[in-house]
C-alpha cells in the first residue's frame, strides 16, 4: 500500500515547523533530532535500525521518481510534499536535492560498552579535535567503506549527526557506531584495555604506514588539520607517517583517514 502524501502549501504550516530555518537551527541543535538530506542518505536512514525517522519533506515533483523509496517509509511516518518555492521558503535556502527527513537520535553509545562488544578482529578510527563537519563526514564515509567497526570522538569534535556531516558521509554517520571519550589520553587507555594497538598519524611519525603491520585490533588516531595530534597524545602511541613527494608533508583529515583505513583493511591484513 502506497503511503499517503500530505500536501503543504504554506511555509508557515505548523506541521513542518521542524524543517524551518534549517541552517540556523543546525547551529544550535535540535533537542535529540537531526535533519537528513538527499536520496542516498534517506535510503540509509530507512534501512538502518538505530535512528528513527519521524517525517519526510519532499519536492512534490520528485514523488513519482521516489515512489519505490517512499513505499519503504514505516507506517505512521508523515510524508509532506511541497512545491520547490514553498520548500525553499520553509528551509531558508534553495534545497536542490528536494528531499529532507527528520530523524530522532538513538541514545548515545557508551565507549566502554561499544569497544567491549566489537569482534576479535576490529579497526577503530579515533578523532581528536575534529571540528570540521566535512572532514568528520568524510571519516565516517571511509570508516564504512573500509570496514572500521567504530569511531571514537573526543569532547571537542563536532557532531557527526549535523546535517552536513551526515550528507558528506553519504549516511555512514547514521550506521557506523560511534561514542564520545573525554580526550586522547582517555581514548588510548580505554583502547588498550580492550586489546587495541594504537597508532597516531603524524608527518613526523617514526614508522611509515607502508611498514606498519597491524594485529587483530588496531585503532588509528587522527588530529586536526594544521596542528595535528597533541604531542602528549603521540607520546602514548606508535606514531605513523604517510611519506609524500616534494615539499608536501600532510593531507586533509578525510584523505588521510581513507588511506590509513584502506591500508589497515586490505594492504596489511595478516
Amino acid at each position: 500500500m502506497s503511503p499517503v502524501l500530505i500536501p503543504i502549501e504554506d511555509p508557515a504550516d505548523p506541521r513542518v515547523a521542524a524543517y524551518r530555518d534549517v541552517r540556523e537551527r543546525d547551529l544550535v541543535g535540535r533537542e535529540g533530532r537531526f535533519i537528513a538530506e538527499g536520496e542516498v542518505v534517506l535510503r540509509v536512514l530507512l534501512r538502518q535500525g538505530r535512528h528513527r525517522p519521524l517525517s519526510l519533506l519532499i519536492d512534490a515533483k520528485r514523488v513519482g521518481a521516489l515512489q519505490l523509496l517512499l513505499d519503504q517509509v514505516p507506517e505512521g511516518v508523515p510524508i509532506y510534499a511541497a512545491g520547490q518555492a514553498v520548500m525553499d521558503a520553509i528551509v531558508g535556502f534553495h534545497i536542490h536535492r528536494g528531499i529532507l527527513a527528520l530523524g530522532e537520535r538513538a541514545d548515545a553509545l557508551d565507549a566502554e560498552a561499544l569497544l567491549a562488544g566489537l569482534p576479535e578482529r576490529a579497526t577503530v578510527a579515533v578523532l581528536i579535535g575534529a571540528a570540521n563537519h566535512d572532514n568528520v563526514g568524510g571519516v565516517f564515509r571511509n570508516a564504512a567503506a573500509f570496514g572500521a567497526a567504530a569511531v571514537l570522538l573526543d569532547a571537542t569534535c563536532c557532531d557527526p549527526l549535523y546535517r552536513k556531516a551526515i550528507r558528506v558521509s553519504v549516511g555512514a554517520a547514521l550506521e557506523v557506531p560511534y561514542a564520545r571519550v573525554m580526550d586522547g589520553a582517555a581514548a588510548i587507555s580505554l583502547l588498550r584495555h580492550h586489546g587495541f594497538e594504537v597508532i597516531a598519524l603524524s608527518p613526523s611519525g617514526r614508522t611509515t604506514l607502508a611498514e606498519f603491520r597491524p594485529g587483530l585490533r588496531t585503532a588509528a588516531m587522527f588530529g586536526t588539520e594544521g596542528e595535528g595530534l597533541p604531542q602528549a597524545v603521540m607520546d602514548l602511541a606508535t606514531t605513523v607517517s604517510i611519506p609524500m613527494a616534494g615539499a608536501f608533508d600532510s593531507l586533509n583529515l578525510a584523505t588521510t583517514s581513507g588511506i590509513v583505513l584502506h591500508h589497515l583493511a586490505f594492504s596489511a591484513r595478516p
